[in-house]
């Protein structure tokens, strides 16, 4: 299928043909064709499967094919993080550099006032994190009232970050006619409730279970005693990991230790996280993106919204304790068909965390002990395969017949 046949306006196939796409993702194929119909949609996506563009190239449409005189806005994207905002915002513009329209983004962390007096000259298409949206709208900024397409992103993580109050409040002020576009990686129950209570008479879309782990990842576990982690790092930064490389952190404090541990180690690394600000975090994302920076440490929450191409590494410096998080992270590389690589460090306590994981992908990650921090109750590991780290990825089908293997201690195998 091509771009052309999902019947899409010239303006914005001659977008998409100069950025160099060529055929749609599932997501979009699948999206594009309902949303265009004004129909509610409720979309199962994980991010870099294209889901931005499946909402954005739609609403662009419907906009242009019906215009509404006004300097209100018409069409709302609610998205949690200010990253992901920008990245959507910046899509739009890409998207719809043809088109007669204007958008705006706004999030918090940044004067206010530079984004009131954009505002004021008017804006058909508005990118809004919850907390600057409902700022806007108490300082009567932005009237709701006028709008005709809603798009609610990263619905998952929204609950995480304790936005669903802040979501109802936006919901409430919303036009009972409207077209709302509702996508989440993942279903909780309270995820699916709000659905409910907002979606009407929805088409579901689902591509790529949250359980699956790009085909193109290849993914090894490095068993590690929690103190040596930092060293073992700077070991893999030196002699292994020859790119940049995205590193996630449990914490805030965690990542900016981390940050300190690796400068004295002559590793250039920044973070990013809830409590830097706008700047630096923005600051630190573009030096990433450049090249010029090899380190990236985040947080779960501030990662929502990275996207960097082609990137090689990706490296959990601490297990994630839902293991959905764990698919969202090796997601942020191996897309649109590239190599990747996810390198997970696990000590005694996270190992619950790791049976979790292999549990829900339904395959056993290679676990890994032969290296200069070894811990002393070794893994019953599955063989690493040969040059999974530096040759072409390849997936992993774990033990024979595919059947789960719990992990041990060699103390644990010998009391058997």
């Amino acid at each position: 299928m091509s771009f052309k046949e999902l019947k899409l306006i010239d303006p914005l196939l001659k977008a998409i043909h100069e950025e160099g796409y060529e055929t749609p993702t599932p997501i979009q194929s699948q999206a594009i064709p309902v949303a265009l119909t004004g129909k509610d949609l409720l979309g199962c996506a994980q991010t870099g499967t294209g889901k931005s563009a499946a909402f954005i190239l739609p609403i662009l449409q419907h906009l242009v094919e019906h215009p509404v005189t006004g300097k209100n806005v018409k069409a709302l994207i609610l998205t949690p993080t200010r990253e992901l905002a920008i990245q959507i915002d910046q899509s739009i513009e890409v998207y719809g550099k043809f088109l007669p329209l204007k958008h705006q983004v706004v999030y918090g962390g940044v004067n206010i006032n530079t984004q009131i007096s954009a505002l004021r000259k008017g804006t058909d298409l508005l990118v809004a994190t919850p907390g600057r949206l409902l700022d806007l709208i108490n300082q009567r900024i932005i009237s709701l009232q006028t709008i005709s397409h809603f798009v609610l992103d990263e619905a998952d993580r929204m609950l995480d970050m304790g936005f669903i109050h802040d979501i109802k409040k936006v919901v409430a002020l919303l036009p009972q006619k409207r077209q709302t576009l509702f996508f989440s990686a993942t279903m909780p129950e309270e995820i699916a409730k709000l659905a409910n209570t907002i979606l009407r008479n929805p088409v579901k879309v689902e591509v790529t279970p949250v359980s699956s782990t790009a085909e193109t990842v290849a993914q090894v576990v490095y068993a590690v005693d929690k103190a040596n982690k930092p060293k073992l790092l700077v070991y893999l930064l030196n002699k292994v990991v020859k790119d940049h490389v995205l590193v996630f952190s449990r914490t805030k404090h965690g990542a900016d230790r981390l940050v300190r541990f690796l400068d004295k180690n002559r590793i250039k690394a920044e973070a990013i996280h809830g409590n830097k600000s706008q700047n630096a975090r923005q600051n630190a994302l573009n030096g990433f993106k450049s090249g010029r920076l090899k380190v990236l440490i985040a947080t779960d929450i501030a990662a929502r919204g990275i996207d960097v191409e082609d990137l090689k590494y990706v490296i959990n410096f601490d297990l994630p304790n839902e293991p959905e998080t764990y698919v969202h992270r090796i997601g942020r590389t191996g897309r649109a068909g590239t190599s990747g690589k996810a390198i997970s460090f696990c000590d005694i306590e996270e190992r619950p965390y790791l049976q979790d994981i292999n549990n829900l992908i339904n395959q056993a990650i290679p676990v890994l002990n032969d290296h200069p921090y070894p811990v002393r109750d070794e893994f019953v590991a599955v063989p690493l395969p040969k040059g999974a780290l530096q040759g072409k990825a390849k997936k992993e089908t774990g033990p024979p017949n595919n059947k789960k293997r719990r992990f041990r201690s060699n103390n644990q195998q010998k009391r058997r």
